[in-house]
C-alpha cells in the first residue's frame, strides 16, 4: 500500500494538471477567441494529451482500489506513453519555433511536461504483462486513424492541424506530405520498440 499511494497520488496529480491545461486552452482558443472548437479538437497534441490523462486517472483509480492492470490496460497505456512521447519529438524538433498560440503554461505543460511525466511513469513502473512486438499493432491505430481522418477532413475543409500535413504548405506538396508521414511513422515505430523493451526488461516497483 505504503508503495502504491505515492505513484497514485503522482498519477492523479499530473492527469488533472494536464486536464486542467486541456481546459484552459480549450477555454482560450475557443471560448474567448472564438476559434473552431472541431479544430481544436483536430489537434494531435490536444488528443493525445486527453487521452493521456483519462489512462493516468483510471490507472490511479486502479491503484486505490488494489486491481491489477489487465493486458489491456498496459497496451492501452503504452500506446497513450508512444502518442505522447511522439508529441514532445514532433513539437520540439518541428514546431518549436512557432507560436502555438497557447497560454504558457499549457504549452509547457502539453508539449513538455506531459510526455516527459508519461514515459517515466513507464519507466519507474513498467507494464504487468508481457508485451510483445505484435502489440505495437494496437499503439499504430491510433496515429493511423488520426492521419486519415486529418488528411480527409482537410481535403474538404483546406485547413490542416500541422504544416508538414499541408500539402499546400509541405516542400514539395503531397510528396513533402508523404515524406513527413513516413519520417513520423519511423519515428512511432522506434519509440514504441524501445519503450516495449524497457518495460519488458525494467522491473515493477509496484504489484
Amino acid at each position: 500500500m505504503a508503495k502504491r499511494c505515492p505513484l497514485a497520488a503522482a498519477r492523479l496529480f499530473f492527469g488533472i494538471l494536464t486536464l486542467a491545461a486541456l481546459a484552459t486552452a480549450f477555454i482560450d482558443s475557443v471560448i474567448h477567441t472564438g476559434n473552431s472548437a472541431v479544430n481544436f479538437f483536430s489537434y494531435f497534441t490536444i488528443l493525445t494529451n486527453l487521452f493521456v490523462a483519462i489512462v493516468l486517472i483510471v490507472s490511479a483509480s486502479n491503484l486505490i482500489r488494489h486491481r491489477d492492470p489487465t493486458e489491456a490496460d498496459d497496451i492501452l497505456r503504452g500506446s497513450a506513453t508512444v502518442s505522447i512521447a511522439i508529441v514532445g519529438l514532433v513539437f520540439g524538433l518541428l514546431l518549436s519555433h512557432l507560436d502555438s498560440g497557447m497560454v504558457p503554461w499549457t504549452n509547457f505543460v502539453l508539449h513538455y511536461l506531459t510526455p516527459v511525466a508519461m514515459v517515466l511513469d513507464w519507466l519507474i513502473q513498467p507494464p504487468k504483462a508481457k508485451l510483445v512486438p505484435r502489440h505495437i499493432w494496437f499503439w499504430v491505430i491510433y496515429p493511423i486513424a488520426y492521419l486519415v481522418y486529418s488528411l480527409l477532413r482537410g481535403a474538404f475543409t483546406n485547413w490542416y492541424p500541422y504544416w508538414f500535413i499541408d500539402p499546400g504548405k509541405s516542400p514539395g506538396g503531397w510528396t513533402g506530405v508523404a515524406v513527413h508521414s513516413a519520417a513520423i511513422t519511423i519515428a512511432f515505430l522506434a519509440v514504441s520498440f524501445v519503450l516495449l523493451w524497457l518495460g519488458n526488461s525494467l522491473s515493477r516497483n509496484v504489484v
